[in-house]
């Protein structure tokens, strides 16, 4: 019950009104899980690839990561609450080409049963969105664990992997200047349909996955995800 609770409370926090924690019933394929997701891409905003996987990035590679924070879940009867973990990737500019490279960085704070249930939940073993992009990803790097730490505030997320990455987005404001811009009804696999749009800023380097930006793409929202 806690952990929904701060679920609750960081969902306002990060200006997407209306998003609560509801745990799937028994049809989710043993699994689900809820929390905060962003991203940040060397894209102009907003990154075409976003909006379509059909349409066109502003650069040759779209390079960038997914920053995940689980906040509740369980698979089977491992709990997932509490673990960080940063998805790198690198496409070519058309993604619905496939061919993409992609590397999971796992939280050294999992244990090795939530390594495992994250991994199989992030390849789409076990079903899910992420079922629908592993066709795409043509080159996956090993899973490997670091210390990774994501933090949220209103306007802002932060994501430090050790050694590798470290990153911020900042939420864009609208002509009210006390709000951030949003996507509402927008579709993506992993993303709720309510997200809003950020510039980030991002240096990384794994001496494979090397990139740098400044004030490019970078958007967040709460995600739900199950096995159904």
């Amino acid at each position: 019950m806690a952990e929904k609770r701060i679920a609750e409370e960081s969902a306002t926090d990060e200006g997407i009104a209306g998003e609560r924690i509801t745990e799937p019933g028994p049809a989710a394929d043993r699994w689900w899980a809820e929390g905060l997701l962003f991203e940040n891409c060397n894209c102009t905003a907003v990154c075409p690839g976003h909006i379509h996987f059909s349409q066109k990035c502003t650069q040759e590679r779209c390079r960038g990561y997914w920053a995940i924070r689980f906040d509740a879940g369980r698979m089977d009867a491992v709990d997932l609450a509490g673990i960080s973990v940063v998805v790198l990737y690198d496409t070519p500019p058309v993604m619905v080409e496939g061919g993409w490279k992609q590397a999971i960085v796992i939280s050294d704070r999992a244990t090795p049963a939530q390594q495992r249930a994250i991994e199989e939940i992030l390849t789409g073993k076990r079903g899910g969105p992420w079922r629908i992009l592993a066709p795409f990803v043509a080159d996956a790097q090993p899973t490997r664990t670091a210390p990774v730490r994501i933090d949220g505030e209103r306007g802002r997320k932060t994501v430090r992997v050790a050694g590798i990455l470290r990153g911020a987005i900042q939420a864009i404001r609208g002509r009210n200047r006390n709000e951030p811009v949003r996507f509402v009804n927008i579709y993506n696999q992993i993303h709720n349909s309510t997200q809003v749009i950020a510039r980030g800023s991002t240096e990384c380097d794994d001496g494979d996955f090397v990139f740098s930006t400044e004030d490019t793409h970078g958007l967040w929202s709460r995600f739900r995800w199950d096995g159904a």
